[in-house]
């Protein structure tokens, strides 16, 4: 009831958009946690939220080890370099129609291919520590940053363009000071894309080979054992630095996109 009367609030302010997800959370876990203590649910199915906080605060250290292995090494450096490179080459498309009309249905392709297929061939490549990850990162945030800012240049309104080369403004002139601000709205969607296929992909490699250490060995292992509480306790992490990643790009996103109307007309 205290959640339904915050959700009518209209105009709500900042305070009150920040509560109403936090108490609906906050009552699943309420819930989650008197189900599986009211029906006795074993643990090696679901364990209580409880149980799995005591995992979670009392192997900070594994965590840690787990976190920086997956997410720091693996997936933020597959994400720069699978972004960036993606970045470089819709450059290079827009210059070159030979490459629009040859490498985005080769694209297409690529990105179809499935992690599970992918991911053995990198840790063959690569060896089994984080840069076989970081190879499976930069193939799946490749392509969808790639789609999203070949698009996004296509997004300057054409009479625009037309007063830039009345103008005589440079093809570089024309892509700084007006196709580049037109298409960060399509630029920041394919970084909010990846912030969250880069810690799948990164998870989902080290199930095919990986030193003793990473956030999908300790899952895969702990599995194995019926530690289901280490489990969750992994998955917790893992679901707070994808949101926290996302999250980040969304502030940047707001910070550089101000003027767009998605913005301004969002009250945010």
């Amino acid at each position: 009831m205290m959640n339904e009367r915050l959700a009518r609030t209209d105009p709500a302010p900042r305070a009150v958009r920040i509560a109403v997800p936090l108490v609906f959370g906050l009552t699943l876990i309420l819930v989650w946690e008197v189900m599986t203590r009211a029906f006795a649910v074993p643990a090696v199915l679901l364990p209580p939220p409880s149980m799995i906080w005591e995992r979670l605060t009392g192997s900070t250290a594994i965590l840690w080890a787990d976190f920086r292995q997956t997410y720091l090494k693996g997936a933020l450096i597959g994400y720069g370099l699978g972004c960036g490179a993606a970045f470089l080459t819709a450059i290079a498309i827009d210059r070159s129609p030979f490459l629009q009309r040859g490498l985005l249905p080769v694209g297409n392709l690529v990105a179809a291919l499935p992690i599970i297929g992918i991911a053995p061939i990198m840790v063959m490549w690569f060896g089994f520590d984080w840069p076989s990850k970081a190879a499976v990162v930069v193939v799946m945030c490749f392509f969808p940053m790639l789609v999203n800012t070949v698009e996004g240049l296509k997004a300057a309104d054409r009479m625009q363009a037309d007063l830039m080369r009345t103008w005589a403004a440079s093809y570089w002139q024309t892509m700084f000071r007006l196709r580049l601000p037109a298409a960060a709205p399509f630029i920041f969607n394919g970084l909010k894309i990846c912030s969250t296929l880069a810690l799948i992909g990164a998870i989902v490699a080290e199930f095919f080979g990986t030193p003793v250490v990473g956030m999908g060995f300790r899952i895969s292992t702990e599995v194995g054992r019926m530690n289901i509480d280490m489990v969750w306790a992994s998955i917790a992490v893992a679901a707070l630095a994808g949101s926290a990643s996302y999250g980040a790009v969304v502030l940047i996103e707001r910070a550089v996109t101000f003027w767009h109307p998605s913005v301004r007309g969002s009250g945010r």
